[in-house]
Formats: C-alpha cells, structure tokens, sequence
C-alpha cells in the first residue's frame, strides 16, 4: 500500500497520468519474490493478471519506478534483472563467473562495514555489492575435468 501511495503523490505532483498500466505493473513487481527480467514482468502481467503490456511501457514504467527508488536495476553477467527494493534491506550479491548464478548474501559484517564508513559530503542511503567468484558446483565441475584429463594424460 505504501508504495502505491508513493507512485500516486509523485504522479500527482508532477501532474502525470495514473494509468491503470502503472499500478498492474507495480502490482505485478510486488508480488515477484527476489530479482526478475523483463520478459518475467511481462509474463506474469500476461499469465496471471491478465492485464497485458507492452515491451516500451514495461521499459518507461521500469524507469519511473528506478526514479522513484521502488525498483533497482541490477546487470549480472550480461544479463539485466530487476529487483523490488521499497524497505528492502541493502544486501550484497554473489555471482559465479562460469555459469551465471546469483545468490543474495546477507552479512552483518558487510553492513557494519558500510554503515561505520564515513563519507565526505554524501549521506549514505544504502548499498548493494557484488562479489565475483565460482561457485561450488562449478568448482566441483571443474575439479573433476581436471582430475579426468591427469588421468587420460598419464595413460
């Protein structure tokens, strides 16, 4: 409700059209748990709100939303995913360079780091870190390639 408030006051204050579009849209971010693409917004409008839109209105909406610090963009991997974040706690991500995968990661430490982090001349309104590594299936993957080719390569 909170965030429906908040799209309403800033379209009224800058006097833009409260389209019924907007609110499915909000509607639909709201309910999707964890980071979504493009195509997953348009899915679920489409399959379970049956409120169809397009690719162009998804995309300013999106923006609008970015603006009003309801939805952040996250670029993982080349890949684009979106994420609701009103109220979110600022968290950090872990993704694996080899196949692609995305895990949040909540740490305390990370956030007393950040939060006792003094900056000049910028007030802090929250964070999200990406860390960069491979994850353990792929290590695993890896591990038992290599063990194969020493193997086939001392036969």
């Amino acid at each position: 409700m909170t965030v429906k408030k908040i799209l309403t006051n800033y379209l009224e204050l800058n006097k833009l059209r409260k389209t019924p579009e907007r609110y499915a849209i909000l509607d639909a971010v709201y309910s999707l748990s964890g980071h979504f693409t493009l195509e997953e917004l348009s899915g679920k409008l489409n399959a379970e709100l049956n409120f169809p839109v397009s690719r162009a209105t998804l995309y300013n909406t999106l923006r609008l939303f970015m603006e009003l610090r309801l939805v952040i963009r996250h670029r993982f991997q080349g890949s684009t995913k979106y994420e609701a974040c009103y109220d979110n706690n600022s968290h950090s991500h872990q993704i694996c360079t080899v196949c692609g995968k995305v895990i949040e990661v909540k740490s305390p430490q990370i956030s007393e780091a950040i939060n006792s982090l003094h900056m000049k001349r910028f007030r802090k309104d929250g964070y999200t870190l990406y860390i960069y590594g491979i994850c353990s299936t792929c290590q695993a993957k890896m591990t038992r390639k290599a063990t194969k080719n020493k193997k086939t390569a001392t036969q």
